[in-house]
């Protein structure tokens, strides 16, 4: 009798329907619905491994792109510096084409300077010489005109005479 009694009981409660009703559910839905919820977690578990591939697929290439970019610079930085050096050493060389160019200027002039003090010393010379010369001459007219008598005179053209000869040979 306990024990109809206590079976009656426990039948009776709502709380064991309610449980052998979750229960039947679970055995009867669980797989389409531990199915419906694996195909979501599936789905979503693929979608992150797929986000995750992308990911990885985007900074391999920001990872190119930066070692590019890295190689460019690199190398723009090289032609930089080699055109620097080449301007550089064609700097130097125009300025001592230039120094030199300015060093001959100065010997031309320089030598322009001394052959127009030669030039000048020689007109200097030539001027002076007939001058002396005038002098020479004015002096010389004086003299004879007041010294030399007529025997003297014929004398030394005489000799002038005589020495024509060898004066146009030594011409």
């Amino acid at each position: 009798m306990e024990r109809e009694a206590l079976s009656g009981i426990f039948w009776e409660r709502p709380t064991f329907w309610v449980a052998v009703a979750f229960v039947l559910f679970f055995v009867l839905f669980g797989k389409r619905l531990f199915a419906a919820l694996t195909a979501m977690l599936d789905a979503r578990a693929a979608a992150i491994r797929h986000e995750l591939e992308e990911a990885a697929r985007l900074r391999r290439e920001a990872e190119d792109m930066l070692r590019e970019a890295t190689r460019k610079r690199e190398t723009a930085l090289a032609e930089a510096n080699a055109l620097l050096e080449k301007a550089e050493i064609e700097a130097a060389r125009l300025a001592q084409a230039i120094r030199e160019e300015a060093e001959a200027n100065a010997k031309r002039r320089e030598e322009m300077a001394h052959m127009r003090i030669a030039a000048a010393e020689k007109a200097a010379l030539a001027e002076l010489r007939r001058a002396t010369t005038d002098v020479a001459i004015t002096a010389a007219r004086e003299v004879i005109a007041h010294d030399l008598t007529a025997e003297a005179g014929s004398a030394l053209v005489d000799q002038a005479i005589a020495g024509l000869p060898s004066a146009l040979r030594a011409a």
